[in-house]
């Protein structure tokens, strides 16, 4: 009977849910049960009792077992009872707790009942409990925030190293490492006042020091960048560190310690595994550059040998071929430069890039690949291996035959052989150039005519060559020939366009050749020659402004060419602008401090401006350097004026000085009037003959005063010559009298009487002394020319320098040379057509 009561009492408990509350299934949502109520856990001692015992863990009664805790009561913090139907208190499906009824959960779900209509409304987000409390704010003063504050800037500073270094700013490169550097060792010890020493970042801190290491290098601070190196590679924490030895091998190689570069070199190989196989191979190259450096040529060629049978490449048999050269053996170089020619290039053909048919789709794909950046890459390599090919060629060629001719034969069919046909032409042409450096231009043109022939892009280098050969031998007309030839076989083609208009500019035709010119810069504008040329063409055209635009744009690329320097100053002197032309002639002898013409330039236009001192300074430094004829006549007369006019100064006091004390005496005015003469001042000098003649007309010593006065009068072209040339007459008249009467009384027996004549004449005082010394000049005064004869017939040697003419022959001043304009320019035209070879 206890278990029929048990199931009776049990069913009792059990209420059906009405059919009416089908309707609502979701009432009672937010009924609260008291049971699940945690805050008065420590009030119930049902629970308490239940966590103290093992009475909570008892497995759950079924109807079939009688118990004791079935009707069992419990009592919770609000005092109601329930029965449980298990030991963990869960209320029986359709018991009724606190006037609510637990609904069936066959029938609908639970904790919705009609109930909750009464004072709740559905939110089953609890948004009705209003928003959520705000997040707790981070604790900026907290050892864990510093430390992460402190590691983000260190890791800005070495970006913002790297990325100042990759612009060229390597000052401020070096600044930024170093302070990242000073901040990583505050992170270190900060890290290490709060967390354990394994927790440091050693990524962070090896980053740091490299990066410090890399921009001591690109300072050239090799000390410092060693002694960071060090750090890094002997601190057993990092990882590979010892690759870093590489680094400091070139370090030691730009110092030129090759020893220890090559002691580290070999150190960091040892530490590099085999499955690292370029990087080992990038260092052994590096070691073979050292050898050749060091002249141990043998050992290079063991370590360039070794890279070429392991992973060949083009800098290491070029190199190789070096080394083969400096010691001499032709059969290991002709084996090298095979093995050059053998190297793979690993680019694509330049098929690959010509569409095969007329999709739209193919041709846009192609024309987009066909100048990316891979093809450029492709271009540059290729451009490489034929610089390596052609320099390994021109250098071997003359050593490995017994002539060069048949050297580069050798190397032409090794190259028709490889994948580098089209270098066979070039090798060829290399071959004519070389004849020309040996001066048989006959060989040249031989060799350069072979190629009439070939196809266009050969055929137009050869004219082309062939066009300046015979222009430099002044053949125009076969210049203009092969020109013609080149032009049409390439119309592209600079250097030909170049050469056609230097023919057209030899033959005078300036507008037909600045034509030529103007094309070749439309196909190439850095075509630097015929921007020159086009230049000389205005100026022969008197097109000053567009000559002045053109070799300022040269100047503009070529900063130091001497050439175009004085072409801007040779053009504002014919602009009339000497200050300007001044200007850039300074700037032209700052490149050129030797060049004499410059230099008289210079002194030319400063002795235009009336800068007499400045042009003796140019003049005199050309003379140094070159003397030139008409630099020499300009200094002789420069030197001659300014001595005259010194040296007047003192004739001059000495004539006052005479004259107050002997005022017959004439020497020293004769001397006066001879420097105003000498000086170019022949005004002042004419004044100076005619008042010494006034003063004193019978003078003996006048005579030759008097005879200089004829001679300026002529050349001036006064009436008064004839006057002063009949008493120069009278005088020299006088003269043959006196000296035949000398002459007779010495010869004849009246010996006594001239000598009592002349014990007479001793008292006759100064005329006697004045007389004496006429007689003493009768001899020489007869060679001077008469009146009628030319003033350059007179014998300058006849006349007593130490009384006459104490200051020497008499020196024309030459004219100004920077009055005369250029009529022609030799230092520009010579130069046209130069540099026509293609390179």
């Amino acid at each position: 009977f206890s278990a029929l009561d048990t199931k009776v009492q049990m069913m009792q408990n059990v209420h059906l849910a009405p059919e009416t509350d089908e309707d609502d299934l979701y009432s009672g949502y937010n009924d609260y049960n008291p049971t699940y109520d945690t805050e008065e856990l420590e009030n119930d001692t049902a629970f308490q009792q239940a966590v103290r015992t093992n009475h909570g863990r008892r497995p759950p009664i079924t109807a079939k077992i009688p118990s004791t805790a079935v009707t069992r009561p419990v009592a919770t913090g609000y005092g109601s009872k329930t029965s449980l139907t298990s030991s963990m208190g869960r209320p029986v499906t359709g018991a009724i707790q606190d006037g609510v009824t637990r609904p069936m959960t066959a029938v609908r779900a639970a904790g919705f009942t009609k109930a909750a209509l009464r004072g709740s409304a559905f939110d089953p987000l609890g948004q009705s409990r209003g928003p959520a409390p705000p997040l707790e704010t981070k604790n900026e003063d907290s050892p864990e925030e510093k430390i992460r504050q402190l590691e983000k800037k260190v890791n800005e500073l070495v970006e913002e190293s790297c990325i100042a270094n990759s612009c060229g700013d390597l000052k401020l490169a070096l600044e930024k490492a170093k302070d990242a550097g000073r901040k990583e060792r505050v992170l270190v010890r900060q890290r290490e006042q709060v967390t354990t020493p394994e927790n440091i970042n050693l990524d962070l801190t090896y980053s740091v020091l490299f990066n410090l290491a890399s921009q001591y290098s690109a300072n050239e601070m090799y000390a410092e960048a060693l002694n960071t190196y060090q750090v890094i590679v002997k601190n057993k924490m990092f990882i590979n560190a010892g690759r870093l030895k590489v680094n400091m091998g070139n370090i030691y190689l730009k110092q030129r310690n090759y020893s220890k570069a090559i002691k580290f070199y070999r150190m960091a190989l040892d530490q590099i595994p085999s499955v690292h196989k370029e990087m080992r191979i990038k260092i052994m190259q590096n070691i073979g550059v050292t050898f050749i450096k060091t002249g141990q040529y043998s050992d290079a060629i063991n370590s360039f040998e070794h890279i070429m049978s392991m992973a060949p490449n083009l800098k290491a048999g070029f190199n190789l071929i070096l080394s083969y050269f400096a010691v001499g053996d032709r059969e290991k170089m002709k084996k090298a430069f095979q093995k050059l020619i053998a190297v793979p290039l690993e680019i694509d053909e330049d098929d690959k890039y010509i569409s095969p048919s007329d999709d739209p789709h193919t041709n846009l794909v192609i024309e987009a690949i066909k100048n990316d950046h891979l093809r450029q890459m492709e271009r540059e390599r290729k451009a490489m291996a034929e610089k390596y090919i052609m320099t390994a060629a021109k250098l071997i060629a003359p050593v490995i035959e017994t002539s060069f001719a048949v050297g580069y034969d050798w190397c032409v069919e090794v190259v028709k052989a490889s994948q580098y046909v089209e270098l066979a032409n070039d090798l060829e042409i290399n071959k004519a150039i070389t004849y020309l450096r040996q001066k048989d231009f006959n060989q040249a043109i031989e060799t350069l005519k072979m190629f009439e022939k070939k196809d266009s892009r050969v055929k137009s280098a050869a004219a082309t060559n062939l066009s300046f050969l015979y222009y430099l031998e002044n053949d125009f007309a076969q210049a203009s020939s092969y020109a013609d030839l080149a032009v049409n076989s390439d119309r592209y083609n600079p250097s030909a366009l170049t050469n056609k208009g230097n023919t057209v500019f030899a033959n005078g035709d300036y507008e037909k050749a600045a034509e030529f010119y103007k094309e070749a810069l439309r196909n190439d504008s850095s075509c630097t020659e015929a921007l020159y040329n086009i230049g000389l063409t205005y100026k022969k055209l008197n097109r000053l402004d567009e000559a002045l635009d053109c070799f300022l744009k040269l100047h503009a690329i070529l900063r130091n060419s001497a050439q175009v320097l004085y072409q801007i100053a040779n053009v504002y002197e014919l602009m009339e602008d000497p200050n300007q032309a001044i200007e850039w002639l300074m700037q032209l002898i700052s490149v050129v401090p030797t060049d004499s013409r410059a230099l008289s330039k210079l002194g030319e236009l400063y002795d235009s401006e009336g800068d007499k001192s400045q042009a003796f300074q140019y003049y005199y430094e050309s003379y140094r350097y070159f003397p030139n004829i008409e630099v020499i006549e300009w200094l002789g007369a420069y030197i001659i004026s300014t001595l005259w006019k010194k040296v007047l100064q003192h004739f001059w006091r000495f004539s006052e000085m005479n004259l107050a004390q002997l005022p017959t005496q004439v020497k020293w005015q004769l001397m006066v009037a001879s420097c105003f003469r000498r000086s170019g001042n022949y005004q002042k000098a004419l004044d100076t003959y005619k008042d010494i003649h006034r003063k004193f007309p019978e003078n003996v010593e006048c005579n030759l005063g008097l005879r200089f006065l004829v001679r300026l009068c002529t050349d001036i072209g006064l009436k008064e010559v004839q006057e002063y040339a009949t008493k120069l007459k009278r005088l020299e008249k006088m003269k043959e009298i006196k000296e035949q009467r000398i002459k007779s009384g010495r010869d004849g027996p009246g010996g006594s009487r001239g000598k009592r004549e002349g014990s007479a004449g001793s008292d006759s005082g100064q005329n006697c002394s004045a007389n004496s010394k006429g007689e003493q000049l009768s001899a020489k005064l007869r060679a001077l020319p008469g009146t009628n004869e030319p003033y350059e017939s007179s014998s300058h040697k006849e006349i007593d320098a130490s009384y006459v003419d104490p200051l020497g022959p008499q020196v024309e001043r030459p004219k100004t040379a920077a009055k005369k304009r250029l009529e022609e320019d030799d230092f520009a035209d010579e130069e046209l057509g130069d540099d026509l070879l293609p390179e």
